[in-house]
């Protein structure tokens, strides 16, 4: 299964995405994750001429509207799919937005693919409003590990830059069998990840 991931924890987010789907960079601030290739270069580009114009990085949300703007190239490259656009900014710290062919909305998290039908009510129930970066992180790292079987990359973005991590199964990620979903949240997630 391909699915990503965007949490928002105390001071920025975490990115996530399964195998087969990565995070892409918008600018040095903001990164999209989903099947979004194309677009996030169109959108790259545009927001290079913006930061020259300006002199100054774009905002999250300016990624995040101009990826919504460029739905119809999303249409277009039969991806209908949610896109995950996340990223720090000095005025507004962590943001993570949802992009679908519907427009954006601004999210504490955001899921898509394949997966996220599995994890939606885990989120729901795992995630709380002033997680650490460290929580975030493993909260990322065990969603996904539970809707895949496959490799998980994360960013992390905050104010202080961004860090990439690999994870992978049978190695960095432990097969697990869990028989509700309280021993799923009380379980540890991996936290030895690959820095790349």
């Amino acid at each position: 299964m391909r699915t990503t991931i965007g949490v928002t924890y105390n001071g920025g987010v975490v990115l996530g995405t399964s195998s087969g789907m990565y995070v892409t960079e918008l600018t040095d601030n903001v990164y999209a994750a989903g099947d979004s290739q194309i677009v996030s270069d169109y959108v790259g580009y545009l927001l290079d001429q913006h930061t020259i114009q300006l002199g100054q990085p774009a905002t999250v949300k300016v990624a995040a509207n101009l990826v919504s703007n460029s739905r119809n190239m999303l249409l277009q490259t039969g991806s209908g799919k949610l896109i995950i656009v996340g990223g720090w900014d000095k005025y507004e710290g962590g943001k993570i937005y949802g992009v679908g062919v519907g427009g954006l909305i601004e999210q504490a998290f955001a899921i898509g693919g394949s997966g996220s039908s599995y994890l939606f009510g885990f989120l729901d129930q795992a995630w709380k409003q002033g997680i650490t970066k460290q929580e975030a992180e493993q909260l990322v790292v065990k969603s996904l590990s539970l809707a895949t079987a496959g490799v998980v990359r994360t960013v992390t973005i905050n104010s202080e830059g961004v860090t990439t991590n690999f994870y992978r199964p049978g190695e960095d990620l432990e097969a697990r069998s869990y028989t509700s979903l309280l021993d799923l949240l009380n379980a540890p997630a991996p936290d030895q990840p690959v820095n790349i």
